[in-house]
């Protein structure tokens, strides 16, 4: 058997593990990555960019069959429509330009990485069966001193209704051979709206079911209320409060139950289940660590130090959030340390987006957050009604909001819904990082017209003295 040594090993090469390897290794640090799928993980692959890039392909084909009725611009096309394997192509060709990216990076900075499946056998060695490679070849053998964890996470199955033929998850959603008349999407959170509404541009009969009584469930009602308008100015059909029970009998309709316990069925040429993704903590030997567990994720503090020394965790292993942008700043905050840096994980927020129409960014505290944290906090919005960048681009709907604490003015939150409100986020985040109080952001000159403005303009409302609502 071949062994190798190096100080960093890096489990997965997704957003978290390519980062923390790529991190490492500017400092000096030996460092291997073992990736069994495809560089990028999830969020590159089948997650984060191709979904983005279907919704925008969505979206674009909605705004042409807009135009070839009437609008109100004086554009007028006719007879569009979508050559739908044309556009898995070019959602293909972004993964693709991504993926090579993130490989052009990792060799450039001297990170070896190894193609294959990991299997861990104690907490400094690494069984490694490299693609390739013949059903009789040894497996590599890597000995650390230093492991990292970044295995990420896997769609959540019903265990009465699991992936395969005409029930699939987000990953075969992205990547379609055909467009089904009838989707039936399970799970009103974010991933099932973000497809759902993609799936309906497109052409195709969708209805969501969930078993709360609201959609995006992680969200106030007043947040959610212009999504909930659109998906159904959309023709979406919805059935809050409406539990799934698995495929009828000849398997071509989803059998759902009311809060009063009565059954009907939706006829489903394809079923998205979307109910949440769990962490990958199975079936590559982490189980022989025996490290501390937080619920089905592997606890860290705030170092991202797992319970045995030497061995990290980060991103979707270690639960939620599971985002990429979190997962990144993990893995490089453990390459920093692990190469003698003092740093520690405690951002003052991670701001979490709904690629949704219209778009939702939460980041901080919510209204609710803070009173339940029995903070004394002003909360005021700004409608996009009364933008004007917001009106030249056909989107009113949606507001900005803003969250302070009353004694200090202290910002401790914002929320946005609306039109491209995801690329406020880093405004809204940086502004909290930095302990921005509503002084600083009202005082701040917004340019004009922008959406941005409305961020300014909350914070003038909170403060009493809006200029133009």
């Amino acid at each position: 058997m071949a062994t190798q040594s190096t100080k960093l090993l890096v489990i997965g090469g997704g957003p978290g593990g390519y980062v923390a390897a790529i991190r490492a290794a500017q400092l000096g640090v030996a460092t291997t990555l073992v990736e069994g799928e495809q560089l990028g993980g999830t969020c590159l692959n089948i997650g984060c960019i191709p979904s983005k890039a279907l919704i925008h392909a969505a979206e674009e084909f909605e705004k042409t069959c807009h135009y070839a009725q009437d609008s109100a611009l004086g554009i007028h096309v006719a007879a569009p429509r979508i050559d739908l394997a044309q556009t898995v192509r070019w959602k293909d060709g972004i993964v693709h330009k991504l993926t090579s990216g993130v490989a052009a990076l990792l060799k450039k900075n001297g990170v070896q990485v190894v193609r294959g499946w990991a299997r861990i056998i104690d907490g400094k060695t690494v069984e490694v069966q490299e693609h390739g490679a013949s059903a009789e070849a040894a497996p590599r053998r890597i000995v650390c001193e230093q492991l990292l964890l970044a295995p990420g996470s896997l769609a959540v199955a019903l265990p009465f209704m699991p992936f395969g033929g005409r029930v699939i998850s987000s990953t075969q959603a992205l990547a379609p051979l055909t467009l089904p008349k009838r989707l039936v999407v399970v799970g009103a959170g974010y991933i099932g709206l973000e497809l759902g509404m993609a799936y309906r541009k497109l052409g195709a009969e969708v209805a969501v079911v969930e078993a709360l009584d609201h959609v995006l469930p992680a969200y106030d009602e007043e947040l959610t209320k212009p999504v909930l308008a659109s998906l159904r100015r959309q023709g979406v059909q919805l059935l809050l409060g409406h539990t799934v029970q698995g495929l009828n009998a000849s398997g071509d309709a989803v059998r759902v139950r009311d809060v009063k316990g009565e059954e009907s069925e939706l006829p489903a040429d394809q079923v998205l289940v979307a109910v949440g993704r769990r962490p990958r903590t199975q079936g590559w030997g982490l189980e022989t660590l025996a490290l501390d567990m937080k619920g089905p994720a592997v606890q860290i503090d705030n170092q991202c130090r797992t319970s045995m020394r030497g061995v990290w965790a980060i991103g979707d292993l270690t639960g939620e959030p599971m985002l990429a942008h979190r997962a990144m700043a993990q893995g490089e905050m453990v390459a920093e340390i692990i190469a003698g840096k003092r740093r520690h994980f405690a951002p003052a927020a991670i701001p979490a987006v709904c690629f949704t129409d219209p778009e939702v960014v939460v980041v901080g505290q919510t209204p609710q957050d803070a009173a339940q944290a029995g903070l004394d906090c002003i909360t005021a919005l700004f409608p996009f009604a009364a933008n004007g960048r917001a009106m030249t681009i056909e989107s009113t709907d949606g507001f900005v909001r803003v969250v302070a604490r009353r004694d200090n003015h202290l910002i401790v939150g914002w929320q946005a819904v609306g039109r491209g409100v995801s690329e406020l986020g880093a405004a809204f985040s940086q502004s909290i990082e930095m302990g921005a109080r509503l002084e600083d952001v009202a005082g701040t000159i917004h340019a004009h017209p922008t959406l941005g403005e409305a961020v300014q303009e909350a914070a003038l409302r909170a403060l009493g003295h809006a200029l133009h609502i």
